[in-house]
């Protein structure tokens, strides 16, 4: 089963050689340039003509705007999307965001001090999708954290702003926005410019360029982590709406046509209704979306139609990921098996505690770099 679920990960950690020479090019350009370059890369990358970088830059009011202009419904979705984030993080910074100080037996004092960043950048994905989600996520935690300064990227390529990432912003209280994206973006705001200040660190995903940028200026400024293609792990008992399980899949599968949207089954053979027969129909329904209203959207033109990587939004695991696994054997074993890869997870389970007992020494490691 080890073996088999190994296959089905379709991609090579190893970095694109080209990828990373352009991505280095891009940042000495903008260091030694600044403005300038950005507004060539801008031009270039997203056809979008600036006669300088001020020109790029959202105001307060535009966000305030794009907040009271969208609907009631999307309103409340992204509050109560933003106080979740917040009550999660101001419970994290209770539990371990604490200075603390004491004197040895020899009167040396010893302790931690806890202080938070001046000023952070964010980079908000805007080519492909956009992703308010990727606002709150990442602007709320800082401003838990006490961070005076927030700077978001995003990029908009044709000058088209999707109003409720600007809304998004306005609800997160980032400082400042500018619609620049790409290594252009990350190296604006690690090396700083005439118009975008330096920040101390930089937080958010984005594409191949993206990542190859945050690991070039790491050691400049603080990054996050570098983020790979998207990809989630599901481990369902059975127990779960095959809606729900779907939802999850669907959360990384529409990132991008790389993206593997796994889901390992551990006891979720159900009666079908005929005599003596079973067939595992919660992995079947979440992985043709039946039920999830997300199934009835139109897909993403494919824009690698020779490498037939179309998304099949109605079917998530087609995405050149793996089909889903059966029995709890391969689950435990595949969950094992990802401490290296950083999935996302879920567990669609009655007892998920049992389980994570069970898989925690060797389940995948968590992350989490404070503000």
């Amino acid at each position: 089963m080890r073996q088999q679920f190994q296959a089905r990960l379709h991609w090579s950690a190893q970095a694109d050689a080209a990828i990373e020479q352009r991505v280095a090019d891009i940042l000495a350009d903008v260091q030694q340039r600044g403005d300038a370059a950005v507004l060539d890369y801008t031009r270039r990358f997203d056809a979008l003509d600036a006669s300088s970088l001020a020109e790029l830059s959202v105001t307060p009011a535009e966000l305030q705007r794009a907040f009271d202009a969208i609907p009631a419904a999307q309103r409340q979705a992204l509050q109560v999307a933003a106080q979740r984030v917040r009550t999660y993080h101001e419970a994290q910074k209770q539990a371990t965001g604490r200075s603390w100080q004491y004197r040895d037996v020899d009167g040396t004092l010893l302790g931690q001090k806890v202080t938070p960043l001046d000023r952070v950048g964010i980079y908000v994905p805007g080519g492909k999708a956009a992703y308010p989600s990727s606002v709150l996520m990442n602007a709320i935690p800082a401003q838990v954290a006490g961070v005076a300064e927030i700077i978001m990227v995003v990029p908009t390529p044709q000058g088209q702003k999707n109003p409720l990432v600007l809304a998004a912003a306005h609800l997160a209280g980032v400082s400042q926005v500018f619609t620049i994206g790409g290594a252009q973006a990350v190296a604006a705001l690690a090396y700083g410019t005439a118009t975008i200040p330096k920040v101390d660190k930089i937080t958010g995903p984005g594409n191949a360029y993206v990542a190859a940028a945050k690991r070039r200026v790491f050691g400049t400024v603080g990054i996050d982590m570098i983020a790979g293609p998207s990809e989630i792990l599901v481990l369902a008992d059975g127990s779960t709406p095959p809606d729900w399980v779907a939802m999850d899949l669907f959360s990384q599968a529409e990132h991008d046509e790389l993206a593997q949207s796994i889901l390992l089954c551990s006891r979720c053979r159900l009666h079908c209704g005929r005599a003596g027969q079973h067939h595992p129909v919660v992995a079947r329904d979440a992985a043709r979306g039946h039920h999830c209203p997300l199934s009835q959207r139109p897909r993403r033109p494919d824009p690698h139609p020779q490498h037939g990587r179309s998304l099949r939004i109605e079917q998530p695991h087609r995405a050149r990921a793996p089909r889903t696994q059966h029995s709890r054997a391969s689950a435990l074993g595949a969950l094992a098996q990802t401490r290296r890869r950083h999935f996302s997870g879920c567990l669609q389970q009655r007892e998920p505690g049992r389980l994570l007992r069970r898989t925690q020494p060797r389940a995948a490691h968590q992350r989490h770099s404070p503000f």
